[in-house]
């Protein structure tokens, strides 16, 4: 008698190796809830870009592969106001989308059950509250919970030690916090490209270094002419070191970005596109 041949059934995505994981949680400083891919698209774009998603904190982060250490955008979903109902588009897969103070951003995820998750997840980190949902599982209501709780901790933790900072008059340490905002893990020449052709966005960028354990500040300068520069920034224990003609420690990445603002009196201003916060056109 001939056997039917057994239907596999389908393997849910599996988290990054332990080490990814490991340079992830080190680049962010923020503790992972919830992880997955989705597929993001901003209302002035007209397609989708699929990427590997962490919610970390009040923040997403977008990767282009699973297994990337570093991120290529990530976007600050804080300042949410609402989120519409998840509901199944004409391929199966589910769609909703987040009211942003500064705009909107559009997600979709394979089916109603994952889009259901990332909603609930989402919201439970930016409005600190589960909210009830029939659809939802017991188990993922529990897991919802639980992130909620670690949240609460987390945005504690932070306020406490703001507090301490002020009293002691010492600016809060950038562990407690994500990368500066002019970090993007980008090439050299990457970064050269993004100074060159968007001058109007600021003139230095903090990227990860041609080692991946190490950083790197890429500047352009308008002297008599456009002149680029690379600084290494090595990393020693808690402190980082820029590698001048007399090296310069520093106790985080922001101060590394501040100590070069302050040098050149203001003319060195960190790069921030205009679409990280929620109009990021590569979304």
């Amino acid at each position: 008698m001939r056997r039917g041949i057994r239907e596999q059934p389908e393997v849910p995505p599996q988290p990054a190796p332990r080490p990814i994981f490991q340079e992830r949680q080190r680049i962010t400083g923020l503790p992972l809830y919830f992880q997955g891919y989705l597929s993001v698209r901003h209302s002035r774009c007209q397609e989708f870009r699929v990427h590997w998603t962490e919610l970390r904190g009040t923040m997403l982060f977008f990767y282009d592969d699973k297994k990337a250490p570093t991120y290529s955008q990530k976007l600050d979903i804080s300042s949410l106001t609402s989120a519409t109902d998840v509901y199944p588009d004409e391929n199966g897969s589910a769609q909703f989308i987040l009211m942003l103070s500064n705009g909107e951003l559009e997600l979709k995820a394979n089916d109603c059950e994952c889009g259901k998750e990332w909603r609930g997840f989402i919201l439970t980190v930016t409005k600190l509250s589960v909210s009830p949902d029939n659809s939802l599982l017991p188990e993922q209501l529990t897991r919802m919970c639980e992130v909620l709780e670690k949240e609460k901790k987390r945005r504690n933790t932070l306020n406490n030690c703001s507090s301490t900072s002020l009293n002691t008059k010492s600016p809060l340490s950038s562990t407690l916090t994500t990368m500066p905002a002019c970090f993007y893990a980008v090439s050299r020449q990457e970064a050269t490209e993004m100074l060159e052709k968007n001058p109007s966005q600021g003139n230095l960028i903090l990227r990860p270094g041609s080692d991946s354990k190490n950083y790197a500040i890429t500047i352009r300068h308008e002297l008599d002419a456009p002149r680029l520069k690379h600084y290494k920034v090595m990393s020693k224990g808690t402190s980082y070191v820029i590698e001048l003609e007399r090296r310069v420690t520093l106790p985080s990445l922001q101060e590394v970005v501040n100590y070069f603002v302050t040098q050149t009196r203001g003319n060195l201003k960190p790069f921030i596109m205009e679409t990280r916060a929620a109009e990021d056109p590569v979304l």
